[in-house]
């Protein structure tokens, strides 16, 4: 069994927001169909580090679930700056219960045990204004990100985030000082597209490997993060 990776799906079975307007997504939700379900199998897992839907709410979203759903494997997820559709968990797990969607899992202040390691994360943020706004909102993913950490049960821990943790020019304190306190050694996010894409961090900085999983970056087929 294999654990994999991958970030900013940005579906819209359900709305009228086609990525294949822009540059190398053409027929993306073919490629990705076809590239996700000749590496994943059925009892693999895959962690999808948000932006998964362009809904608006649960009803929007059904079509873009159901797809996820019928993908091989299982999902964990965790929320993009654009997944407007986020609820809390209790109203999430009831609507993935309700239509029966079996192969989806919501990661928000909680751990999933996977091969020996935990599967941790959070949205994260990128700081970069120093303004108010931002410091509050960094405050609250670094107590969703710890209480994450704490859930973990095992010793090995891997951290999915959706915006990058650093750049070539940027970096969030607060969150590589968390990767070091619980002694991460790798990190997996998304967010970054196109020209964007260049100023990721794809290697070691520091003794954390971090790795760019956007659908785009990775031409549409999840990263394997591990075997087990």
């Amino acid at each position: 069994m294999s654990l994999f990776a991958i970030a900013d799906t940005h579906l819209s079975f359900g709305t009228d927001k086609p990525m294949d307007t822009f540059d190398g997504w053409e027929n993306y939700t073919e490629k990705l169909k076809n590239n996700w379900n000749k590496v994943v199998g059925e009892n693999d897992t895959v962690v999808i580090a948000g932006d998964i839907s362009w809904a608006m709410d649960f009803d929007g979203l059904e079509a873009d679930f159901r797809f996820i759903n019928g993908l091989n494997g299982n999902k964990i997820i965790i929320k993009g700056n654009h997944d407007y559709w986020w609820s809390t968990l209790k109203k999430m797990n009831a609507f993935i219960n309700d239509n029966g969607f079996n192969t989806i899992k919501i990661l928000q202040n909680n751990s999933f045990s996977c091969g020996g390691v935990s599967v941790c994360g959070s949205r994260g943020w990128l700081f970069e204004n120093a303004e108010e706004h931002d410091e509050k909102v960094l405050e609250r993913e670094l107590i969703r990100l710890r209480m994450s950490l704490d859930s973990a049960e095992n010793d090995e821990k891997i951290v999915f985030l959706h915006y990058p943790p650093l750049t070539a020019d940027t970096q969030c304190q607060g969150i590589l000082s968390l990767l070091n306190e619980y002694g991460i050694k790798k990190c997996f996010y998304g967010h970054l597209h196109g020209e964007a894409a260049r100023y990721a961090e794809n290697g070691e900085r520091n003794g954390v490997v971090f790795r760019l999983v956007s659908c785009d970056r990775v031409n549409f087929t999840p990263y394997l993060v591990l075997k087990y």
